[in-house]
Formats: structure tokens, sequence, C-alpha cells
């Protein structure tokens, strides 16, 4: 496979083609309109649009389903929480420092997602000036690990459940119980399972600024969540009667769960907004970004895409600056990037090949080009996965 230009990975002095090149991507004011039928023909055949727009849809669920399976659960930290009476915790990311305490890096914790679920009864949370009650049934995910505070009632003691929990390796789920804080007998009485999720896919840049500091669903108000109300039960279940394999079924159900609030962040997304959520919703921009992500390692160009997506090159550039602030190239070089941080982190495959895998001539320029993007080289970030 021939590996990307180098004007567009290592920046070296302008030359004819790459002034052409760039020339492709230039940033130009957005069109009054990001709908493919904005720029459509009069005469084109409105029923034909419609049938590629369903299939564009279809496209971006792959999108999706192409990042969302390196999701995966890290079995480093999950717990019950059951405190009664009135109570609050502190703010402070505990969850974070204690991945950290664990000798992970500071790029190993930034794409740990802390999450609770609310199994029974319900508490307030606040972060950063916001206030949300939690209810039976709600699940909250903090993508940056932000700091935060649970609790019930006012005035009560603070605790630190993470500070509480036995020393590791757990043979089956903790089970922290603060029986009757201050008196308050039978007062908001709270049954919550916490945790945080080892997301590699956050390291893909889109996704992570495309993401909000906290993710809150509502099951019970949701008639497409009666499935993840069957699951919580389920966590009930197995937390009141431990079984063998419970810890795994419980790792499995949080796995799921984290999938699916994303996938309602995106149907929520509004149809003006911005990012890479956004950008899946949009016709064009969904059949672009699933030929990148169908086919990563072919040469794509801007021509090549905007074609496929019915374009014109400057039209495509334009809605990829507005929707995406990016270049169609540079999120391409992007996804690259983040399946080589996969490969290194889950396979053995040499450097050198996976270089070659991400369009890059040389494994010099690949390792410059990953540093930037990652903060490590590639040997440094495989052998910091591997101590995970």
């Amino acid at each position: 496979m021939a590996g990307l230009p180098n004007d567009l990975i290592e920046n070296p002095p302008p030359t004819a083609a790459g002034a052409r090149a760039r020339h492709a991507g230039t940033r130009q004011r957005p069109p009054a309109s990001p709908r493919v039928s904005a720029i459509a023909s009069p005469a084109r055949d409105t029923s034909a649009l419609s049938t590629s727009a369903a299939d564009v849809t279809q496209n971006s669920r792959d999108v999706l389903s192409d990042v969302l399976r390196t999701i995966r659960l890290s079995g480093a930290l999950q717990f019950c929480f059951m405190p009664t009476g009135t109570w609050k915790t502190d703010d402070a990311p505990a969850l974070a420092e204690l991945i950290s305490g664990d000798g992970a890096s500071k790029a190993a914790s930034s794409h740990t997602v802390p999450f609770h679920i609310v199994v029974e009864g319900s508490c307030w949370l606040k972060m950063d000036g916001l206030h949300v009650d939690l209810e039976e049934g709600d699940i909250v995910a903090f993508p940056f690990g932000s700091g935060h505070q649970l609790g019930a009632g006012e005035g009560g003691p603070t605790i630190c459940p993470v500070r509480d929990l036995p020393p590791k390796p757990w043979r089956s789920l903790p089970i922290l119980r603060y029986d009757d804080l201050r008196g308050d007998d039978g007062v908001a009485r709270l049954r919550m399972l916490c945790g945080y999720l080892h997301c590699e896919a956050m390291n893909f840049r889109p996704l992570r600024e495309a993401l909000p500091p906290l993710l809150h669903l509502r099951c019970a108000e949701s008639d497409r969540s009666s499935w993840l109300r069957a699951a919580i039960r389920q966590i009930a279940l197995e937390t009141d009667h431990p079984q063998s394999g419970g810890l795994s079924l419980l790792e499995r159900l949080t796995e799921i769960t984290f999938i699916e609030m994303l996938r309602q962040q995106i149907a929520a997304t509004p149809h003006d907004a911005v990012g890479w959520l956004a950008a899946l919703a949009d016709p064009a921009l969904g059949r672009c970004l699933a030929l990148i992500h169908d086919d990563p390692r072919h040469e794509w160009s801007v021509q090549s895409l905007a074609a496929a997506a019915g374009l014109s090159r400057s039209t495509l550039a334009e809605r990829f600056e507005a929707v995406l602030q990016t270049s169609p190239i540079r999120y391409l070089r992007d996804w690259r990037l983040y399946l080589a941080s996969v490969a290194l982190s889950t396979s053995g495959k040499p450097i050198a090949a996976i270089a070659y895998d991400s369009g890059y001539g040389t494994e010099a320029a690949f390792n410059r080009a990953f540093s930037r993007a990652y903060g490590l080289p590639p040997a440094a970030w495989r052998q910091m996965a591997r101590s995970l």
C-alpha cells in the first residue's frame, strides 16, 4: 500500500504537488445548509436521494461500531456502594487517583471512564456547579474522569468509599456498607455499582472532543432502555446472591451499558451541532467516514472522497471544516494513528509493519507522528499498555 503523501504527514517545505493537495482542503466559509439536497441538481431524482440517505445512516452506524468495539472494561475497580442516612462524598477524582496508585501512567489513566449505576434508591450529584438528582435506574459516566460529589440530604458526614476498599486482588465484588449515618435510619438508602471503564476509544481525538464531561442516562424514562432496566436488575441479583463468574458478568453488563449511553448521546445530538457525533448524522460526511473506516489502508484523496459523497472537493473540505474542524486527509491520518495505538496495545506486530499499515514510508516518520499525537513513542506506548 502506498503511504500518505509526505506533505500531509511531515509538513516539508512546500512543493507544487503539496500545494495542490493542500488547496483541496482549503478552509472556506461553510455553506448555508449542511444538507446534501442543498447542493443537488434540480433535475436529480429525490427518491434516489432518500435511498442514499438511508444507506448513509447504516454506514454511520458501522463507523460507530468500528470505534466502540475497542471499548473494554478494566477489572481494576468495580464495587458496590451502600450508604443509608445523610452523607456526602468528597469531590476529588478518587477513582482516577486509585488508577494512578496502581502504577498506571497518566496516558493510561486518561482513557479510563468512571461510572455509577443506581441500582436502588436515590442521591444527588454535584459537579462544576451542576446539581443532578439521581434516581433508581440512572446511569452516569464521566468521560474525562471529572471530580464530582455524591450525597443524600444536607450536612451529613463526608465519606470516601475508594479509600475504604479492601486490598486487591478481589475474589468477589466488594460491598461497602455505611449504615445509619447520623442516626437517620431509613433515609435515602442507596445501592450503587461504581467503577471505571478502560476505554481505548477515548484515544480517538474526534470522539473524545465530541463528548460532554457528564453522560447521564435515565433508564426509567426511556422506552428504548427496557433491556437496560433488566440489566440493572441482574446487577442487583448478582450483588445479593454472588455466583461463580459473577464478576465477569458484571464487567460485560457494564461494557454494553456504556456503549448504549454513547448510542443515545448520538441520537440526542441536534442536527445543527458540530463534532464527530454530528458528522455521523450528516449524509455526506457519514458516507465519507464510512469509507475511511471501512478501508483505512486505501490511499484516499480529497477527490475520491468527494466523488463518493457526490460533492465537489471544495464543498467537502468546507463541510469537514464546519462540522469536524479538520480536513478529510487529517481525519484519515487521525484514524490510522488510532488504529496503530490499538495494534500496539493488543498485538505483537512489529512497529515497522504497523507504520506501513498506517501509511508511513519510514518507521522514523511514524514514530514522530505517533509521538505528537499520543505523547509517547510507539515502543513506550506498547510497554505502557502491556503493564496495565
